[in-house]
């Protein structure tokens, strides 16, 4: 599988350094590079890679800035010479953070990473494409994997760049923008409550006058979604309330 990528990095050595990594990685093609976040904004808005090797430390702008411009991030990868910003890499659920000088080893096990989620997004798309109420999609998180019919899915939610699916008790990582998977999702039965979420309209236990004309969803997994003011009236119109 082909993976495309792009480096933002100020260090012209690192950047050199990275790209000799790849070369033991000839399923990854780099599509450019940036010296500084405003660059490297208009490269991957233009280029629309798969993958980021971000550094954190750039003048003017940090990488975490970066990544908040983009109004849909690709995975990333951090690569830096401080360890103090690992904690916060992870809430921009970041793929990996290398530690400059990077190990190859460490490197080719991030490689390893990237690898493994295309191929589960892959096999997403090959099943999202089919979704109705009786389909079934995968999904892995971590070390877990689901096989997860469509009607039971509960809710879905953003998180970052990605989306939080709620089912049972469960609620893993789907590696895809919450507008990726509205687009896939039967029309019968799933609702955008808000720009955060999406709701299964099977499972709302209650709905409850909220404020401003607005309503709230308790679904059956015990979680309250507000719906916006616009969709509470395309919601009540919908079910005729």
């Amino acid at each position: 599988m082909n993976i495309n990528a792009v480096i933002v990095e100020d260090s012209r050595l690192a950047r050199n350094e990275l790209k000799e990594f790849l070369k033991e990685f000839p399923n990854i093609t780099i599509l450019g590079e940036a010296e500084n976040v405003d660059d490297g904004v208009i490269l991957i808005q233009e280029t629309k890679p798969d993958l980021l090797f971000l550094d954190i430390n750039m003048p003017e702008k940090d990488g975490f800035q970066l990544l908040e411009e983009l109004d849909e991030a690709p995975m990333v990868i951090f690569t830096t010479a401080f360890d103090e910003y690992a904690i916060k890499s992870f809430e921009y659920n970041a793929l990996d953070y290398l530690m400059k000088p990077i190990n190859p080893k460490r490197f080719e096990v991030a490689i390893q990473k990237i690898t493994e989620r295309m191929n589960n997004r892959t096999a997403l798309e090959t099943s999202i494409e089919k979704l109705n109420g009786d389909s079934q999609i995968f999904i892995k998180d971590g070390e877990q994997c689901w096989l997860v019919k469509i009607a039971d899915i509960i809710l879905f939610e953003i998180v970052g760049n990605y989306t939080r699916v709620y089912f049972d008790n469960n609620k893993p990582l789907l590696y895809k923008s919450l507008n990726q998977v509205e687009e896939k999702l039967p029309n019968s039965n799933y609702f955008r409550a808000n720009r955060q979420q999406i709701i299964n309209t099977n499972h709302i236990k209650n709905v409850i006058p909220w404020f401003s004309g607005k309503l709230k969803l308790e679904m059956i997994n015990g979680v309250d979604v507000e719906v916006s003011r616009r969709q509470s009236q395309s919601f009540k119109e919908r079910l005729s309330l």
